[in-house]
């Protein structure tokens, strides 16, 4: 075995160092949150790994960056190796361990009238989840109208062993669904103590495995399914899909009530059906309106998990039991839903791990006065507007930023000054990812980040 060389930095310099890097989401230092293992010094070389809280994590590249370039500066260090790791937090019960032992996270997926796409976006949600490096099941609750076995393309049935249900395995996602043991053409007219027991048996009566996360297609509405769910295990937080308009957000705010009501936290809204883009010319025509969810989540304190647009492409791959993540994974519809689902763990993530520090700005709305600006109200009533080319030449990804040294390497006579933002989307609550229309994307502007950025004479002194 080859002998370690005297270390040229202490451990507790390394540390420190590392302490300056915060985990966006929950606005504390990774060394603090526990995240900094195996830390080894060799001579100028150090080693260590960051344990994120899931493999989804949107920033999670900016984090190791940000961690790399923190030691690297310090005297006496010439190699840094940095190893990115997750182990995802579960919730707490002694009626989930009861039943689901190795389910970490239960988190339906309802919406509150029928026709806005919610078996879609889950059946979506759960394939980028495991596309990301988590273990995930999807659980058809919908009793009346099971589609999940269509679109994940799911065509033999579960088999038993020992009277326990095996899921069916497709994309990486284990599947139960309703629709697996009702016959084609039939309906399922059940009274509440029926649905209970299907309940009962999609969790107790299934071999789930270890999973990180189980998402749970509701039925439309707040009827039996959702308080049978509701009663019969404490969950980690709801997502509610809803199309943009006015009236389906009437709808939305009740399943919000009901899940509030039953002591679910709601990790956030999706907006789905959002503005369409026509792949001949390029127009977007807003069909359903379109930031609905954005302002009402605003409004209400509700996290924004992100918009899916209006696709031809999503109806056929999901027509075709191919969801669009798995079958055209490089479309702006399948990105959309690895955002969503990014934000999507981000919210399990700050939940399980006691929410976030409140020291820190917060956005409670942000506009497009015009094609090529920005406006943001801050929380503390502070009002900011930015051109597109001021937002764009302050990216500091690491297409934008020399990872190492720090040093810029866009050169901002490069960028138009017409250059606008094509669409604005969250990252967690944190954070705004901006698509640009010259093509650029990568780029993660946090919050903070943001304020800095802000021109008005107050801040830019």
């Amino acid at each position: 075995m080859k002998k370690k060389a005297q270390p040229t930095v202490a451990l507790e310099d390394v540390r420190a160092a590392l302490s300056q890097v915060k985990d966006p989401d929950l606005g504390r230092d990774i060394v603090t949150l526990g995240f900094v293992k195996d830390l080894q010094i060799d001579g100028e070389n150090v080693s260590f790994a960051i344990q994120l809280t899931t493999p989804a994590c949107p920033v999670r590249d900016q984090m190791k960056e940000d961690a790399y370039r923190a030691v690297l500066s310090l005297p006496g260090v010439t190699n840094v190796e940095v190893e990115m790791t997750s182990k995802v937090r579960g919730t707490q019960s002694e009626q989930k361990d009861a039943l689901i032992p190795l389910v970490k996270n239960v988190i339906p997926i309802a919406s509150g009238k029928g026709g806005v796409g919610k078996s879609t976006v889950s059946a979506n949600l759960a394939v980028a989840l495991a596309q990301l490096g988590a273990k995930v099941g999807l659980m058809d609750a919908d009793v009346y109208g099971p589609t999940i076995p269509t679109i994940m393309g799911a065509t033999a049935p579960p088999t038993a062993e020992n009277g326990t249900i095996v899921p069916v395995l497709r994309y990486g996602v284990k599947i139960v669904s309703m629709g697996f043991f009702v016959p084609k053409g039939e309906a399922t007219i059940w009274r509440g103590p029926m649905l209970a027991k299907v309940i009962d048996k999609f969790l107790g009566g299934v071999e789930w495995g270890e999973l990180d996360y189980l998402l749970v297609d509701l039925p439309p509405g707040t009827g039996d399914v959702q308080l049978s769910l509701c009663q019969k295990i404490p969950l980690t937080g709801a997502a509610v899909v809803s199309t943009p308009q006015d009236l389906a957000f009437n709808v939305a705010e009740k399943a919000i009530f009901m899940f509030t009501k039953l002591r679910t936290p709601v990790l956030g809204l999706v907006e789905n059906m959002s503005g369409f883009e026509c792949r001949h010319c390029g127009q977007r025509e807003e069909i359903f309106g379109s930031g609905g969810a954005r302002r009402f989540a605003a409004a209400s304190g509700v996290p924004f998990l992100g918009e899916i647009p209006l696709s031809t492409d999503i109806r056929t791959t999901s027509d075709e039991g191919t969801p669009i993540v798995q079958s055209m994974p490089e479309s702006l519809s399948a990105r959309a839903f690895l955002r969503v689902a990014e934000n999507l763990a981000a919210q399990v993530s700050t939940l399980n791990m006691g929410g976030a520090s409140s020291d820190r700005p917060e956005i409670a709305e942000i506009t497009q006065p015009s094609e090529n600006e920005v406006q943001i109200l801050w929380q503390d009533g502070h009002e900011s507007i930015y051109t597109g080319y001021a937002l764009r030449v302050g990216c500091k990804c690491a297409l934008c930023v020399d990872e190492i040294s720090g040093n810029k390497r866009l050169r901002e006579e490069s960028i138009s000054k017409d250059v606008r933002p094509l669409s604005i989307d969250p990252v967690g609550r944190y954070a705004i990812r901006f698509h640009w229309s010259d093509g650029h994307s990568t780029g993660i502007y946090t919050f903070e980040h943001l304020r800095e950025l802000c021109p008005c004479p107050t801040c830019a002194v």
